[in-house]
C-alpha cells in the first residue's frame, strides 16, 4: 500500500460583523510613517548547513570580517558549511526613538539547506538611500527543522531558510522624521482601504465627538476636526480616537500558506455547487433544493432554499458525505481528513477560483 504522508490543516473562521475593533487596530493618524531597512550579513554556528563553495561571496564575506580582527586566512583554507551569507530586513516606526529595539527577518542568500541554531553577527541595516539607521545580531529563530544523514536521508518541517529574530535590531537613528501633528485637522488613515470601514469610523466619531467632527474623504483618508477646546493637549484626545470601537468590514478572503499546511477563510466564503477532480480524489458539491412552506394562518409565502452538499470520493471507496451548506470549513475537513498534500489543497482552490465556484479572494502565502 502506498504511504502518504499527513499533513496538518488548521482552520480559522473569523465573523467581520460581529467582533468590534479599535481604531488604533485598522488604521493610524498623520505622522505616523513607517520605513523599510535592509542589511547583508553572515548567520553562525550552523551544523554544516550553511554555504558551500559555490557560494563565493560567503567566503570573500568572512575573509572581511577576519581582517577585522587581524587575522589573515586564504580563501581555499576556508571552510564555511558552518556560516550563511543572508539578508536582513526589518520594517520600523517613524515614532521609535534612538536605541529602540525591533523585530528583524533573515533570509538565506547563498546554498544553504537550514539556519537552525545559527546566529547572526552583527549587520548594519541601510535604507534605499544608503545610510544607516540601525544594527542587527542575535540567535536567529526558524520555527522548524531540517535534518539530514550521513545516508541521504532527511526530514523536515516548515521552512528552515527563513527565521527571525525578536528584538534583535537597535535603531541608532530615526528613519522618519516624525511629522508635527496639526492642532486643527488630522487625518486618520485605513490600513485596508474600504468604503464600509471608513463609513463606520466617521459615525463612530460623529457620535462621539458631535456632528461634522469627521468627513470620509475616500475609502482610505478620514479628516478629523479637533475640538477647539482639546487643540492644546492633543495627545488626549488622539488617545480616545485610538480606542474608539469600531466595526470593520472586509471582503471576503480564503488565505493558503503552503508551508505549514494552514488555511485561513473568512465567515462570507461561499462555494457554489462543483465536482473537482484531482488524482484519485473526487468531490462533487451537489444542490437540493428545499421548499420552506409558512405557518398556518402567516400569511406567509413559500420559500426555495439551496441545501449545498458535497461528496468526496477517493479510490471509487471512501465516500463521505457532510450535511448542511457546502463552505470552506466542510470541503477543508474532508480534503484532510483524505490525506490530501498542502500543494494539493492549493491546486484545488486556485481551481476552484477559476472556476468561478468559490467566491473570495485567493491568498497563497
Amino acid at each position: 500500500m502506498k504511504k502518504v504522508l499527513i499533513p496538518v490543516f488548521i482552520l480559522f473562521l473569523f465573523n467581520s460583523f460581529v467582533f468590534g475593533q479599535r481604531i488604533k487596530d485598522i488604521g493610524y493618524f498623520t505622522g505616523d510613517n513607517t520605513g523599510q531597512i535592509i542589511g547583508y550579513g553572515l548567520v553562525v554556528g550552523l551544523a554544516g548547513t550553511g554555504d558551500s563553495y559555490r557560494t563565493p561571496f560567503t567566503p570573500q564575506s568572512v575573509m572581511s570580517m577576519l581582517k577585522r580582527f587581524g587575522i589573515t586566512v586564504s580563501q581555499s583554507d576556508l571552510k564555511t558549511k558552518n556560516v550563511a551569507a543572508v539578508m536582513v530586513t526589518a520594517s520600523i516606526s517613524s515614532y521609535l526613538k534612538t536605541g529602540a529595539k525591533f523585530d528583524v527577518n533573515v533570509s538565506s542568500l547563498g546554498d544553504a539547506t537550514s539556519l537552525q541554531g545559527g546566529t547572526l553577527l552583527i549587520t548594519p541595516l541601510s535604507s534605499l538611500g544608503g545610510k544607516t539607521y540601525g544594527m542587527a545580531q542575535g540567535s536567529v529563530s526558524v520555527g522548524g527543522f531540517d535534518i539530514s544523514t550521513a545516508s541521504g536521508a532527511r526530514t523536515a518541517q516548515n521552512h528552515t531558510l527563513a527565521g527571525r529574530i525578536p528584538r534583535g535590531g537597535s535603531l541608532i537613528e530615526s528613519l522618519v522624521e516624525t511629522s508635527n501633528v496639526p492642532l486643527q485637522e488630522i487625518s486618520l488613515f485605513l490600513r485596508d482601504p474600504d468604503m464600509t470601514t471608513a463609513n463606520n469610523v466617521t459615525t463612530a466619531i460623529n457620535t462621539k465627538f458631535g456632528a461634522n467632527t469627521a468627513k470620509s474623504q475616500d475609502a482610505a483618508e478620514i479628516k478629523i476636526k479637533v475640538p477647539q477646546d482639546r487643540q492644546k493637549d492633543i495627545v488626549p484626545f488622539l488617545s480616545e480616537l485610538e480606542v474608539l470601537p469600531i466595526t470593520a468590514d472586509y471582503r471576503a478572503k480564503v488565505v493558503l500558506n503552503e508551508r505549514t499546511g494552514t488555511v485561513v477563510a473568512g465567515s462570507n466564503v461561499k462555494i457554489y455547487p462543483v465536482t473537482i477532480s484531482q488524482g484519485n480524489l473526487n468531490i462533487t458539491i451537489k444542490s437540493y433544493p428545499i421548499v420552506a412552506q409558512p405557518g398556518a394562518f402567516s400569511n406567509g409565502t413559500a420559500q426555495i432554499y439551496n441545501n449545498l452538499v458535497p461528496y468526496v470520493v477517493q479510490d471509487s471507496a471512501h465516500i463521505i458525505g457532510i450535511q448542511g451548506a457546502s463552505n470552506v470549513q466542510e470541503v477543508t475537513a474532508a480534503l484532510n481528513s483524505l490525506k490530501v498534500s498542502p500543494r494539493d489543497i492549493i491546486s484545488i482552490f486556485q481551481a476552484l477560483k477559476e472556476a468561478g465556484a468559490l467566491v473570495a479572494e485567493l491568498i497563497i502565502l
